[in-house]
This record gives structure tokens, C-alpha cells and sequence, in this order.
């Protein structure tokens, strides 16, 4: 019989924290040259789209724009120890959001996990979320999601010279973790009903987890997991992707104009390939190959 363990670990270094009240808002630092570069090219928004009363309107008066996301997401959004810098996919789109509502990229981000995010967007605290949010129906009940912006899918990684495990139904009868709140949780759920599954906060707990045998597989979203095993040799993904997850822009439920305001960014950032120099600049430093055709946006339920 499965059974579920939540685990809930404080942790040790603040840009690990899982939750928005572990770790002060962390201003987003300049980009890279690279970086500036891509910002460049990005564009700002005509003054007559900056609707008067308008969630735009009230973030161009406050100056900045305040992120929901992470500081600790190989690739996707993770803070650079020397220079202070947010960089990663993720990061890098919600400076482009930024500068085209403000004409600059200017951004607060607020240490989210994937317990508070509806919290956050609910009461205010953050004005977007980007961090890997998968859409779903069930989430699209509490907030709003633009997008998708972005596909990838589940895999398996394990410590390195672990056998038997090379499909999802292999991890029935192991300890199995993943983050709380994730769809890792009923994928392994439906594919391996009898697995036991072990939950943490954030994705360096689950891999300090796995690097100490509190469970035999990690579940978590390739684009985590190859910057994971690139990083760090002891683990190996074993499995391809065996779900397909969309990532949405999580905003607060029932702002329909803001809504609106995104998914047109989404479609001027596509078309002047900044969403494809985004890529190339994160993901596709490490996935070989061109950057992929971005997902059409308002293409899956609860978007």
C-alpha cells in the first residue's frame, strides 16, 4: 500500500528557503552583458495599453515589478553568489515583463514555494509568479495563468549506479521524493500507485534527500534535473520525459485585463525572438539544438 510522508525541513541557507517569509525580497540586480543585450531588444508598451486603474498602471506608479519565484533554480532562476545577480530563464522573463511595463527592467523577487503561491498572488504580495508553474485545472480555481510560455515534462533521476529503475512503473514499492504542491506528486501517483513518496519544499532539499538515501528517485522537471546532474556528477536522469507539463504565469484570480496584458507581451516577445534569445541564454546552454517553437498561447485547460 502507498503511503504519502510530507517531510518539512527548515533550511540551512537562505537562497534555499521554500517559503516568501524564510528570505527577504532579493531586488533583481543588473543583467549580464548577455543579458542587456537580450533586454535590449524587448519591448515597451505603448502608454495607451497602460489601461488607468489597471494592475499595469498600478505597478508603473510603484516602479518595479514584484516576482514571485525563486533563488535557487539551476537554469530557470537562481541567484549568481558573486554578483548578486537572478539570472536563468524564468528570471530573465520576468525582467522582460518588467521592462515592458515600466521601460526598464526592474525587479523584486520574492522567495516563493509552491505552498505559497496562491497566497501570494491572492493577497497581493507578488504581482506575477514565473517558477516553473505547471498549469493545471485545478490550480486555474485560485489563480490565473498566461501563457503557456513554456513546455517540459517529468523525469526520473537517481544517485549514479542505481539499478532498476528505468521507467516510471519501476519506482512501485521505493521510497520515491518530490516537492510538495508538484505535479510530480499524481504523476507518480497514477504511475506507480504503490510507490511511498517523500516531499520537501524545494528542489535542493529533494536532492540533498536523494544524496542521502532517504529516498531511491527524485521526480521533478527535466529542465531542474539536467541542470541538477550537470552540476553535481553523483546524480543521473534515467528516464525520458513521461508527462507534459505547460508552465503558466500565475496572476491573482480574476484579473482579466491584466491577463490579457501578458499573453499579448508573450506573443511581441515571441515574435521579436527575445522568448528565443531567453532560451538560448539559459536552457539552451546546457539542451543542444535551437531554441524549441514556444507553446501557443491559451492552448491548455485552465489557461
Amino acid at each position: 500500500m502507498k503511503r504519502f510522508v510530507a517531510v518539512a525541513v527548515a533550511s540551512v541557507l537562505a537562497l534555499a528557503a521554500c517559503g516568501e517569509s524564510s528570505s527577504p525580497a532579493v531586488p533583481g540586480a543588473a543583467p549580464s552583458s548577455g543579458g542587456a543585450d537580450v533586454l535590449a531588444k524587448a519591448p515597451v508598451a505603448a502608454a495607451a495599453e497602460i489601461l488607468p486603474g489597471s494592475t499595469m498602471e498600478k505597478i508603473k506608479q510603484r516602479g518595479e515589478l514584484i516576482v514571485g519565484g525563486s533563488l535557487d533554480a539551476p537554469l530557470l532562476s537562481q541567484q549568481n553568489p558573486v554578483t548578486g545577480e537572478v539570472e536563468g530563464f524564468d528570471a530573465m522573463m520576468g525582467k522582460a515583463l518588467a521592462k515592458y511595463i515600466l521601460g526598464e527592467p526592474k525587479v523584486k523577487i520574492v522567495n516563493s514555494a509552491s505552498e505559497t503561491r496562491e497566497a501570494l498572488l491572492a493577497n497581493g504580495t507578488v504581482d506575477v509568479v514565473f517558477q516553473t508553474y505547471t498549469i493545471t485545472e485545478e490550480r486555474a480555481e485560485q489563480v490565473a495563468f498566461a501563457g503557456p510560455y513554456y513546455t517540459s515534462g517529468l523525469t526520473i533521476a537517481v544517485k549514479k549506479g542505481t539499478t532498476g529503475i528505468t521507467k516510471p512503473e519501476d519506482l512501485n514499492g521505493k521510497k520515491v521524493l518530490a516537492g510538495a504542491n508538484t505535479p510530480a506528486i499524481p504523476a507518480i501517483e497514477q504511475a506507480a500507485p504503490d510507490a511511498e513518496i517523500i516531499t520537501f519544499g524545494s528542489d535542493p532539499e529533494c536532492m540533498q534527500a536523494l544524496k542521502q538515501d532517504r529516498g531511491v528517485a527524485y521526480v521533478q522537471d527535466e529542465t531542474l534535473l539536467i541542470a541538477n546532474a550537470q552540476k553535481d556528477p553523483s546524480i543521473e536522469i534515467v528516464t525520458k520525459p513521461f508527462t507534459v507539463d505547460p508552465y503558466g504565469i500565475g496572476l491573482k484570480h480574476g484579473d482579466d485585463q491584466f491577463k490579457k496584458f501578458v499573453n499579448d507581451w508573450l506573443v511581441k516577445i515571441q515574435q521579436a525572438g527575445v522568448w528565443q534569445d531567453i532560451w538560448k541564454g539559459s536552457i539552451g546552454t546546457v539542451v543542444t539544438g535551437e531554441a524549441p517553437a514556444p507553446p501557443q498561447i491559451g492552448s491548455v485547460p485552465g489557461s
